[in-house]
């Protein structure tokens, strides 16, 4: 099977929606192959790669930790401040980061493949998908839950917010949509839901 054959599932949804809780049920529970493309973004950032000296190069020695490494939390503030060079950092990650993903998801060996991605409607990495799935929740709960989480200032989270796609925006790209204001036993349920319906197309049914 090739790559362009796998039914691949683009999982999306804003800051502190719960998207990684969904996707570690998709795998723990069911076995999915899942690709994460945040870790994807920092794989190709490591020392030593192309990119992370580009970046230096224009953000200088501030972005970098003291053992050689990006300082993720140093260059967010600085190209949330100015959109001009969060543009940039984009068009300079994005098709590296989109290598990266389409080499893992052609691993796959599962009935189908999840796409994890924040981005993912912002990136165009939705392209690269069947059905988009996105994890939907007030953005009240998601300020809450985020400051709660990482121990960020709610101003930083709202920056955030603004930079990522709106939620009516990837509401309009959702094949299917899962609402994520309850449990965790509510999500899980609507996960299982789903994984039933995503083997029946991947049969062909």
């Amino acid at each position: 099977m090739t790559f362009s054959d796998r039914l691949i599932i683009g999982l999306t949804g804003g800051i502190g929606s719960g998207k990684s809780a969904a996707a570690a049920r998709f795998e723990q529970a069911h076995g999915i192959h899942v690709v994460d493309a945040d870790i994807k973004s920092r794989v190709v950032v490591e020392p030593g790669r192309p990119a992370l000296q580009m970046i230096v190069d224009r953000f200088g020695d501030a972005v970098l930790q003291a053992d050689g490494s990006l300082n993720r939390a140093a260059l967010r503030e600085r190209v949330f401040q100015v959109p001009d060079e969060r543009r940039w950092l984009e068009q300079l990650l994005h098709p590296l980061i989109r290598e990266e993903i389409v080499t893992d998801l052609a691993s796959a060996r599962s009935p189908y493949a999840l796409l994890v991605s924040p981005l993912l409607v912002e990136s165009g990495q939705y392209q690269m998908t069947r059905r988009v799935l996105v994890v939907d929740v007030p953005e009240a709960l998601q300020i809450a839950r985020t400051t709660a989480r990482d121990n960020v200032p709610e101003d930083q989270v709202r920056a955030i917010l603004k930079a990522q796609a709106q939620r009516e925006e990837r509401l309009r790209h959702a094949h299917d949509v899962i609402a994520n204001d309850r449990d965790l036993a509510a999500l899980h349920a609507q996960v299982d839901a789903l994984h039933q319906q995503y083997l029946a197309l991947a049969r062909g049914e």
